[in-house]
This record gives structure tokens, C-alpha cells and sequence, in this order.
């Protein structure tokens, strides 16, 4: 079986040669006619995975609350600009929103919120979700669109869907992981003849073994930069939440998922979805060099039980019958519990600054 897209990368690659992974997971993910999300809703139980904000309003209330704590440990600015990059369905800022209005009336009138969303379809559904604060919110294809101004910034799982390079140790050294054609004429994986800057290798690198994958990612450094320039000009906290590593590491992470199952990566092109892990020690690298704070890097569930987690959760039980009670302990445990399908440990949160502040539950990061 195959896909519109998967016909349209083969053409590609019969004119033109292989291509590398970078063009292959740029292709699934945004090529105008094919591509993953410009095609179709993929969040919730009908779609091919759920994200956080989707299993439980715990999650961007929690998100709220460290927004208000942030502005606060800035020293209280007005105006705000409240941004969300890749903002899904909505159901986050939505969250966020509820918890800043009851928390801090100043911080929330004070609000001008900005969503980065490159999708129409996914612009209707937010459009949708965010009714009632639709006066507040503003919709740009492009971060750099968002005006000037003290931030206040929240990207989750934005890093995962932007696109890596990976290289293979040869022989000859690493080299660059293509995508092009077998003798079936299907999509496999290859390897070209463009090598890896030796200084890109992590620290004490040098005994792997042959067929090693090692993953760069250029295009999330860069999304990285803007942030922190952005942050450096005008003063704010960005708070990252991914899954990952916070050690930069060999392994290869590539992968794909259709409908909440894990997929061949080469398998459906443009149906299913395609990610790699966050190399967070690599973010951190960027956000230091362009002079922010970084406040801490820790795993989500960490980060969501310092916020307050099991308290809200509590509360939001209390006088519930026991299905819905059972239900509200089971959301939470997935958001910050351990082990197979929760997304405690896998998924970390990271938190960047300018100028320095001191922001709960992270402790600060010494050089």
C-alpha cells in the first residue's frame, strides 16, 4: 500500500537522487498538498495520538499556574504577550487561560495572546476551542510575526515535530542517512557521502561501533535562537515541554505513529505522524549561548507535582462519584507518573529566561 505522498517523494528522488531524512520529515510533516498536518486533525482518541493537554485539564492548569509565578518573579510587566508555537486543538491555552483569569485579573487583562499555527484546519478548530477569549487572541503563520514585547512563552511538543539530520558511523566515518529507492521500487533508507563535522560529536565520543546513529538538528537550533533572541530583546520566560533526553547521546529515535500505534517510518508518508526525540542539553547549549537564563531542566513529572499536581487533582475529585474520581487519578498519573504509556519520566520541561529570575519547581542551573 501506499500514499499520495509516498508517490510524489519517489518522483523526487527519480529525478533528483535520494534525499535526507531532514527533506523526508519536512515532506510528511508540511508539504502543502500531503503533508501530516496540513491535511488533517491528528490530536484526540479519533486522531493518531493525544497530547497532554488532551488526557487532562490538570496539565495547562499546571502550565497556568507556573505562567502567573513567572510574571510575578519578572516583577509584574503589562502589556503581555502570551504565546503558544504548534498550539494542537487549543485545549492548552484554554486551560491556561481559565486558571491566569481566576489566579490574577491584572496578569490576564493585561494579556494579548499569540498563537503560531502554520495550519488553516488546525486555525479553525483553536478558533473554535478559544471562543470566549476570542478578543484576546491573535493568529500569525510565524513566530516573527508575534509583535515585540515582554513573553510569556509555551511550545509543547513543538521540538519533537521539527525535522533532524541523522548520520550512520562507517568505515570511513559518519555519514549522512538518506532516503531513497530499493529494488522494489519502495522507500528505504541509505547512505550518502556528505560527513559529519567531527567537532559535532558528543564529548567522549570515539569507540561506537559501525551502523551508530547520531542525530543533529540544525532547523530546532534555529527555532531555539528565534526564541531566545526574542527573549533576550524583550524580556520573558519560555518554558519547553518535549519528550527526549537531557544528556546529548547516540540512537536513533525516529518514528512514526498512526492511529496511537507505532508505525515504520517509511510506511505511510503524510498519514502518519513523524517525530524524533528532543536533545535538551543541545537547547540548553543554544539558550546559554545567546546569554538567557536557563532555569532548570527536569523530568514532567516533576516539574508538574512541584506545581501543585496531586493537590489539584485532589480538588478537582473531591465530591466527584468514584467513576469520575478513578478517572481524574488515572489522567494524572499518565501526565507524571513512570513506566510504559505515562509521561512522567519520558518527557522532560525545560524553562529559559531573560533577564535572570528564579522560577519553582526548577533550581537553578550552575555553569
Amino acid at each position: 500500500m501506499t500514499t499520495p505522498l509516498a508517490e510524489k517523494i519517489k518522483t523526487l528522488i527519480r529525478m533528483n537522487g535520494p534525499i535526507s531524512v531532514t527533506d523526508y520529515f519536512a515532506l510528511c510533516l508540511a508539504d502543502p498538498d500531503h503533508g501530516y498536518y496540513k491535511t488533517r486533525d491528528p490530536f484526540g482518541v479519533n486522531g493518531d495520538f493525544i497530547t497532554a493537554p488532551e488526557i487532562s485539564q490538570l496539565f495547562g492548569e499546571m502550565l497556568g499556574i507556573f505562567m502567573v509565578h513567572a510574571w510575578q518573579q519578572h516583577g509584574m510587566p503589562t502589556p503581555v504577550n502570551l504565546v503558544e508555537i504548534g498550539p494542537g486543538r487549543g485545549t492548552l491555552m484554554l486551560d491556561m487561560l481559565r486558571v491566569v483569569r481566576k489566579l490574577s485579573p491584572e496578569l490576564f487583562d493585561s494579556l494579548n495572546v499569540h498563537m503560531v499555527e502554520t495550519s488553516d484546519r488546525l486555525r479553525g478548530v483553536q478558533r473554535i476551542t478559544l471562543e470566549a477569549f476570542s478578543a484576546k487572541i491573535a493568529w500569525h503563520a510565524s513566530f516573527e510575526d508575534v509583535p515585540d514585547g515582554f513573553m510569556l512563552l509555551a511550545a509543547n511538543e513543538l521540538f519533537d515535530a521539527i525535522p533532524i539530520r541523522q548520520f550512520i558511523k562507517t568505515p570511513t566515518g559518519y555519514r549522512e542517512r538518506l532516503v531513497g529507492l530499493n529494488a522494489d521500487d519502495g522507500l528505504s533508507f541509505g547512505i550518502g557521502i556528505a560527513t559529519l563535522d567531527p567537532l559535532l560529536l558528543p564529548s567522549g565520543s570515539g569507540g561506537e561501533p559501525e551502523g551508530t546513529v547520531l542525530e543533529i538538528a540544525p532547523a530546532r537550533q534555529a527555532v531555539m535562537q528565534a526564541l531566545c533572541h526574542r527573549l533576550k530583546r524583550s524580556g520573558g520566560t519560555a518554558l519547553i515541554l518535549d519528550y527526549g533526553h537531557m544528556a546529548s547521546s547516540f540512537g536513533d529515535t525516529l518514528q512514526a505513529v498512526l492511529r496511537h500505534e507505532f508505525d515504520p517510518p517509511l510506511a505511510h508518508p503524510g498519514e502518519a505522524d513523524l517525530t524524533s526525540h528532543v536533545d535538551f542539553a543541545d537547547l540548553a547549549r543554544v539558550a546559554r549561548s545567546a546569554g538567557l537564563q536557563i532555569n532548570g531542566c527536569m523530568h514532567q513529572g516533576d516539574f508538574l507535582y512541584g506545581l501543585g499536581l496531586a493537590q489539584r487533582a485532589a480538588a478537582l475529585a473531591q465530591g466527584k462519584a468514584e467513576p469520575e474520581q478513578h478517572a481524574i487519578a488515572v489522567a494524572a498519573n499518565r501526565l507524571a507518573g513512570i513506566g510504559e504509556g505515562k509521561m512522567g519520566e519520558l518527557f522532560k520541561a525545560l524553562a529559559v529566561s531573560s533577564p535572570s529570575v528564579k522560577l519553582s519547581p526548577f533550581r537553578p542551573v550552575r555553569d
